[in-house]
């Protein structure tokens, strides 16, 4: 079976499920990238991959290009993600079974009714894609409420995630004790407003306030950082709050190992948030918005993690 995945550009949070595809022994998978991966990801730690055999670069040249259009119309299962939809055309005039990959398309309410991608996407789906064999993998456990209310992909809505790496490792080897019992907490994000740093910041007011010991390190960079910090200072939290900056994500997860609790704290806008699947699986007690895409299908409150009301720092203090 061959079968295709057209995205933007491969990243650490796809190529474990499309070399797990390879893998198969009755598949030929082949991955397409559209364009090159952007600076602002390849700053922020993500790493570019290059020598993986069944990556194809449809950017790179008109020839690549062609082989890609030819995939689109030949393949015998085709996934698509971002920014591939002239490819996704091409494959719906032939009426071959496809799926589509996407987080929730109405993050900021109807207000996204007047985003001209998502009318663009519309417009397709109503006209060319209905009475095909399109069906929706849902990267985000509000997608499928979100196509139901545009009235698309109704009963062709399927669960669906990020796939990131795990690996066994030995809790006693790897995870550092916390000299003085502090409890060591970690956030990893872009510094940008529906991240939500100040509310790692206003937690750590009150944690002190209330006497515990511990620490946060904050990683990542972005337009709130130096915002973040002033509100530190304000607060009186700079013993207890550090900010890391950028690390390569391998980094990241040694890190993770290192610390006890994962904050993540974003707002309905965080899609889907690998993040999560990769705190949990490196050893991390995850305390987690309840809007984030991921949370309701990898989060059980009270089981395998703590979900708090998302914007809301009493309900954030609460669960930690």
């Amino acid at each position: 079976m061959k079968i295709v995945f057209f995205s933007n550009f491969i990243n650490h949070h796809q190529i474990y499920l499309a070399q797990s595809l390879q893998d198969l022994s009755d598949v030929d998978m082949v991955f397409v990238a559209s364009k090159p991966m952007p600076t602002s990801f390849r700053n922020s730690g993500y790493s570019v991959i290059k020598d993986w055999a069944h990556l194809l670069n449809a950017y790179s040249s008109n020839d690549e290009y062609e082989k890609a259009r030819q995939l689109a119309l030949n393949a015998d299962v085709v996934i698509f993600g971002a920014d591939s939809l002239s490819f996704e055309v091409e494959r719906m005039k032939v009426g071959k079974l496809s799926f589509e990959v996407s987080e929730r398309w109405i993050k900021r309410g109807w207000l996204n009714l007047l985003s001209p991608r998502l009318l663009k996407n519309m417009w397709y789906y109503h006209t060319l894609f209905y009475d095909r064999p399109l069906y929706k993998l849902c990267a985000s456990a509000y997608a499928a409420e979100d196509q139901y209310r545009l009235h698309s992909f109704k009963d062709r809505c399927y669960k669906w995630g990020y796939f990131t790496k795990v690996e066994e490792f030995d809790v006693e080897t790897h995870v550092s004790g916390n000299p003085d019992n502090r409890i060591k907490m970690i956030w990893c994000a872009r510094f940008i407003d529906w991240k939500h740093p100040e509310l790692v910041v206003k937690l750590a007011y009150k944690l002190k306030a209330s006497g515990y010991q511990f620490t946060i390190d904050m990683f990542g960079s972005g337009v709130e950082l130096e915002k973040a910090k002033r509100l530190c200072q304000r607060l009186g939290v700079d013993d207890k709050v550090s900010f890391k900056g950028n690390k390569p994500n391998e980094e990241i997860l040694v890190e993770m190992r290192k610390h006890d609790i994962f904050l993540f704290t974003s707002d309905r806008n965080e899609g889907w948030g690998a993040v999560l699947n990769e705190a949990m699986s490196n050893g991390c007690t995850v305390v987690a918005s309840h809007e984030i895409g991921s949370v309701p299908f990898l989060v059980e409150d009270g089981e395998n993690g703590l979900i708090f009301k998302s914007k809301n720092v009493d309900s954030l203090y609460e669960k930690v």
